[in-house]
């Protein structure tokens, strides 16, 4: 019988389609098995990415400063981090919780684009499936376009602030309609935008590490942060 593919989740959200590299699977198998004895207070938080051909130009370098966020967070944070990425025809794929973060940035290199549509609705139904398992602290988000319904997309995120998952959306590129759905998509969920900047890996290195840090901590560590970056993101969050 053949070995099922370990990066895969069957979820009616996130179909088992495709394949991917023997190291990332494996390596996706092996932080699966690990666990933390305070598993059930660790914070979590899911981090989603489009990976459609349009980010290609930018993809490798957008890995990079992504990882940064993995590699900030401390060793002995009580935080959980899941990878869910849509790339092709329909294939949508998550990672399991897992508490070496800093694993997660080798993951995200073994993943590259390829072409097809954006399948948002997807992050949105994976995020309330896991959320109702078990509170999600935090969703981040980071794409450069919507080829889907923003109406039906803002339903969704609208079910996700009633839940109290918030989403820090970060968008790439400079597209005005797609700044006005994910600044909606964040106001929607309780959450905040920011532009994911390639050219200023600094700045969206202290985004990502604040959003981090609202996930371990909530507000309080994220105003610890004291950076400008995740000031700006708490100027958005509600009290």
């Amino acid at each position: 019988m053949a070995e099922k593919d370990p990066i895969a989740r069957k979820t009616g959200n996130v179909p088992q389609q495709g394949k991917v590299s023997g190291d990332v699977a494996a390596f996706v198998k092996k932080v699966g098995t690990m666990a933390r004895p305070n598993a059930a207070q660790d914070g979590r938080l899911l981090f989603a990415m489009d990976a459609t051909m349009s980010r290609q130009p930018t993809w490798d370098l957008a890995c990079s400063l992504q990882a940064e966020m993995f590699r900030a967070i401390p060793k002995d944070s009580a935080l959980q981090v899941q990878l869910l990425y849509f790339r092709g025809f329909g294939e949508c794929r998550a990672s399991k919780w897992v508490v070496d973060a800093a694993g997660l940035a080798k993951l995200m290199s073994g993943i590259d684009c390829r072409g097809g549509n954006t399948q948002i609705s997807k992050v949105f139904a994976h995020a309330r499936t896991e959320h109702a398992k078990r509170r999600i602290n935090a969703v981040v988000y980071v794409g450069d376009a919507i080829e889907e319904n923003v109406d039906n997309l803002s339903e969704k995120a609208g079910q996700l602030g009633l839940l109290g998952c918030p989403m820090f959306v970060f968008q790439e590129g400079h597209d005005v309609r797609v700044e006005g759905a994910f600044r909606e998509f964040a106001r929607l969920t309780k959450g905040a935008y920011a532009r994911f900047d390639t050219s200023a890996p600094q700045e969206l290195a202290a985004l990502l590490k604040a959003v981090a840090a609202y996930a371990s901590g909530g507000r309080d560590l994220m105003k610890l942060q004291g950076s400008g970056q995740a000031n700006a993101l708490l100027a958005q969050l509600p009290r």
